[in-house]
């Protein structure tokens, strides 16, 4: 696997989705609008796949959704349900290949395509089951290298794969959610999925739910979405949240709603820091609400006399807002963001990199001049943009500047989706709080407990995720996994005596400690690391591969060569784009 490297401070959520059953409406334009709300959570590629049906159609670029999708491509999208996707990769190269939603056969013989938000730790194992099938198919045999491009290929042969009937096949369940209850059980790590076939719209969710899914109602239909944010801008209610270990089929037979894991919740605490937008509410809880909670915790424990209170924006604002009113300490706007600078940007010379960070941020001379400010930020993770912001303050003429940080120190990467860096670009994890004051060049440097942290979301604190501030993971780390972030391949290692075997049916008990001994780096390929064992759960039972023995059962292949119509191609970026139906698989350019 490979992993994003990084030029900036911005932390990013692996992916958001979206899906919508609407008879008789735009869908397609429904699932734009909705990834426009989400495309903070991914910004790398953006897709979108319909269904009419009798076939599905999947259009998918890398770049934002308002440069992938315009009305020409956007009216080629019908049917009447749909899913999209944006993108931000933490496992898999940044290649169109990867661009989801990601498409194969479903366990019919028909077409299903899929769209994930997290990250599975168990994926080679995972691979390992998809490279023992007879045949395969879809975008993991097209050289996609991601786990949901594996997810996607278990799904098509779960009959193959899980043979032994489960306790639910004795009454009538759609293909597409009798694959979920076959596969989902084994896919270790976070996910909130998306899926359809032809007739049926699906979503489910890992048994801790650790990425967010919503359900909404339109008039005259349903939608399930990574953020309530979403189902606001295209006029949809709120119902609730996907339980964690639950999938639901959408169709014309109305909603149903199947577990294929006891839930144990750890909803990621990130989430709730910086991720999610502020208008969004997760379990029903407000995003802006939690921030301006965890602004005033800041202040009660951190105080510190000074003339102005200013964020670091745009993140930084709600909690800044919070420390104000909760101190007496006037808010301002010290700092200009500029709006159209996105995750990277070019550095044309020497000066300039030195001075990029301006390119984002600019101070307000005239509001900062001769005053003592708190500079309230949502974390720290290397460190660089609160020097950089700090010595750009004490430059426009700021008398003292004491930095303040709605949430603990970072000092353990993530597993589940997000691009941490590796502990050694972690500022926190090398250095204590005096020592990170004195890096950044503050006057004073204050962090919010995790307790304090904690309360602010409403949730309990053993239903949250707290890892990348505590080390204490949710479930065991098998040793091998690659660590996301990380420009190298940088795996974990477990410490002499260290149970990290993963058992489906039990892992969710187990809790993983990390220190620094515990990561190395090693060769990650994925044949060099596999192993054999057989996983057993009630009532179903996974084959395992082997390369001496020809896999038993069925798989039937998409037929990658039936016609599509003219295959036009008007300059080399036309093949970026992708048409595709139930009985072929063709790049096309949509004219």
């Amino acid at each position: 696997m490979q992993y994003a490297t990084h030029t900036s401070r911005m932390i990013n959520d692996e992916c958001g989705v979206f899906g919508v059953w609407a008879p008789e409406q735009d869908v397609a334009q429904m699932t734009y609008f909705g990834l426009y709300a989400l495309q903070h959570r991914g910004q790398q590629s953006a897709g979108i796949a319909t269904s009419d049906g009798s076939s599905i159609l999947v259009y998918k670029d890398l770049g934002l959704v308002s440069q992938v999708f315009n009305d020409q491509n956007l009216s080629v999208l019908r049917g009447h349900m749909a899913l999209g996707h944006v993108r931000y990769s933490t496992t898999g190269a940044d290649v169109w290949e990867n661009a989801q939603p990601t498409i194969g056969n479903s366990p019919d013989g028909g077409t299903m395509a899929l769209a994930h938000n997290g990250n599975l730790t168990n994926t080679d194992k995972l691979r390992s089951w998809v490279d023992s099938l007879r045949s395969s198919s879809g975008d993991h045999a097209r050289g996609a290298s991601t786990d949901t491009a594996v997810l996607t290929a278990l799904f098509g042969a779960s009959q193959e794969l899980c043979p032994h009937p489960t306790e639910a096949d004795s009454g009538y369940i759609p293909p597409m959610v009798r694959a979920a209850l076959r596969i989902l059980p084994h896919a270790v790590g976070a996910f909130s999925l998306v899926f359809m076939d032809e007739n049926t719209l699906c979503a489910a969710r890992d048994r801790h739910g650790i990425r967010p899914l919503v359900l909404g109602h339109l008039e005259r239909g349903w939608c399930v979405t990574s953020e309530t944010a979403a189902l606001d801008i295209i006029g949809a209610t709120y119902v609730r949240d996907i339980e964690p270990g639950e999938v639901i089929s959408i169709s014309s037979d109305g909603i149903q709603s199947f577990r294929f894991a006891q839930a144990t919740p750890h909803g990621c605490i990130f989430e709730y820091v910086y991720l999610a937008r502020p208008d969004t509410k997760i379990a029903g809880h407000s995003m802006i609400h939690a921030r301006t909670k965890m602004g005033a915790a800041l202040a009660r424990t951190h105080p510190v006399d000074a003339d102005l209170v200013i964020a670091t924006p745009d993140s930084g604002t709600p909690a800044a807002i919070g420390y104000s009113q909760e101190s007496g300490i006037v808010f301002s706007q010290g700092i200009v963001k500029n709006a159209y600078v996105g995750r990277t940007f070019i550095q044309p010379s020497q000066m300039m990199r030195k001075r990029g960070i301006r390119l984002k941020l600019n101070p307000i001379k005239e509001v900062i001049e001769g005053k003592r400010l708190v500079v309230v930020d949502d974390s720290i993770v290397r460190g660089n943009t609160q020097r950089a912001v700090v010595k750009m303050l004490r430059e426009a003429g700021a008398k003292e500047v004491h930095v303040r940080i709605s949430s603990p120190p970072v000092k353990w990467p993530c597993f589940f989706g997000i691009d941490f860096p590796t502990r050694a670009e972690l500022i926190s994890a090398a250095m204590d709080v005096e020592e990170v004051r004195r890096s950044i060049d503050a006057d004073s440097l204050g962090f919010l407990s995790v307790d304090d942290m904690v309360q602010t979301t409403a949730q309990a604190r053993d239903h949250l995720c707290t890892a990348c501030f505590t080390g204490k993971y949710p479930m065991p780390i098998p040793a091998g996994t690659p660590v996301p972030g990380s420009p190298g391949m940088v795996t974990y290692a477990p410490a002499a005596g260290e149970d990290t075997s993963v058992h489906p049916a039990t892992h969710q008990e187990g809790i993983a400690f990390f220190d620094d001994k515990h990561f190395e780096r090693r060769d990650t390929d994925s044949h060099k690391n596999r192993h054999k064992s057989t996983t057993v759960l009630p009532s179903v039972q996974l084959q395992e591969p082997d390369c001496e023995r020809e896999p038993k059962g069925g798989y039937s292949e998409c037929d990658d060569h039936a016609p599509l119509g003219t295959l036009q191609s008007q300059d080399s970026n036309d093949d970026q784009d992708l048409v595709h139906n139930s009985s072929s698989i063709k790049r096309k350019a949509l004219t």
